[in-house]
């Protein structure tokens, strides 16, 4: 099933996009092992740059006319959050630490997958049934880190140990990529793997439309974003570029026990949803505005306080100072394994991506003065 919005009868999105995204999402990137999913991401974006690189921590990056002194990012993460595999018992159950912001409260009976030195090992998060849970005198207990713990079927540290279970393998949910109805993916790490998709799709367009850009562009998936931006940060110092579009997810605020008045109003299916903050820069925000509108493209504005807690941040402080925006598609249920998009959005995010780069010049004035 490919995404069917038409362009002079031509899909945006081919049957081979979508089944990469579908093997994209479903692949393990765990924050600090991404290698597996950079190498799929990689593979797909070969043919539509002119060269490719890697830094020592795995950031992947696609260029475009490398030779051209101007330089434009547009960015994605690819981590996933993740466990790790922190203390064995002797009765063979495994507890763990998180890696990046997983939700704990989430954990309990779920199917994971444990990356251990001889392959994966099946496992869940076991939790006592609720009829030992409960009681007169009790009150019941809640899933917290420190009483989570996974279940793999071996019955001693030697039987964990023989499968190459080690203290400090990471640990993934199994679940993956699925379709709902009315247009809705659901799957595991769209935060932020459909960024990774997103970009590709627009290197796909350039080369496919054969369009010139007068600057080089720098695709770039940046890894270890869920503990704290790392990845951007080194590679923004790297590329030192003049200009940065991320783009990463934000919430869905038309869901019960979120605040709007505090989230803002954002709803899957009514298109990109870029914001306000003192990390974007106002100008290159009005070009992307001014983009959306002149193609009629929708956008849903929202604000950030101090930082945009994306890439964005590590974008606009890197160097002497980087004009960069962030452009975010809605997602539901934000870091659990349904997290929940619109193929609309999908569109018309690659869309407002492409129609800003075919925009943008090395002359265009984003000085403030």
């Amino acid at each position: 099933m490919a995404i069917t919005k038409k362009t002079k009868d031509k899909s945006i999105i081919t049957d081979k996009s979508f089944q990469f995204l579908k093997n994209y999402i479903n692949n393990p990137s765990p924050v600090g092992f991404e290698s597996s999913g950079q190498k799929i991401w990689l593979e797909y974006i070969k043919p539509f740059v002119d060269n490719i690189f890697t830094d020592p921590y795995g950031t992947a990056v696609g260029v475009i006319n490398s030779s051209e002194k101007f330089k434009v990012v547009i960015e994605a993460h690819a981590d996933e959050i993740s466990w790790f595999v922190n203390y064995i018992t002797n009765e063979g159950l495994i507890y763990l630490k998180r890696n990046g912001g997983v939700d704990h409260q989430i954990a309990p009976s779920q199917r994971v997958i444990i990356h251990g030195k001889k392959g994966a090992v099946k496992a869940v998060f076991g939790w006592p049934a609720i009829h030992t849970r409960l009681g007169n005198a009790e009150k019941e207990q809640q899933p917290k880190v420190d009483n989570l713990f996974l279940d793999c079927g071996a019955r001693s540290k030697k039987e964990i140990e023989a499968l190459g279970v080690h203290v400090g393998a990471v640990v993934t949910y199994q679940d993956g990529f699925d379709e709902l109805a009315n247009d809705y993916y659901i799957g595991r790490a769209f935060d932020n793997r459909i960024g990774g998709f997103m970009i590709a799709e627009v290197a796909r367009l350039l080369k496919e439309n054969k369009k010139k850009l007068p600057f080089g562009l720098y695709v770039v998936n940046a890894v270890q974003e869920e503990i704290g931006l790392r990845g951007a940060e080194m590679i923004a110092r790297r590329i030192k570029p003049d200009v940065a579009i991320i783009t990463d997810v934000t919430h869905d605020t038309q869901t019960p026990m979120i605040n709007k008045m505090i989230e803002g109003d954002v709803t899957c299916g009514k298109g990109p949803s870029p914001c306000y903050g003192p990390a974007v820069h106002n100008k290159l925000l009005k070009l992307v505005e001014d983009v959306a509108a002149k193609k009629k493209i929708p956008l849903q504005m929202r604000t950030v306080s101090r930082s945009t807690g994306t890439d964005t941040d590590s974008f606009a402080y890197a160097n002497d100072g980087c004009p960069s925006v962030l452009i975010s598609i809605p997602l539901r249920y934000m870091h659990t394994t349904v997290e929940m998009l619109h193929k609309k959005d999908i569109e018309q995010t690659i869309q407002l991506m492409y129609e800003t780069l075919l925009t943008l010049t090395p002359k265009t004035n984003l000085s403030y003065l």
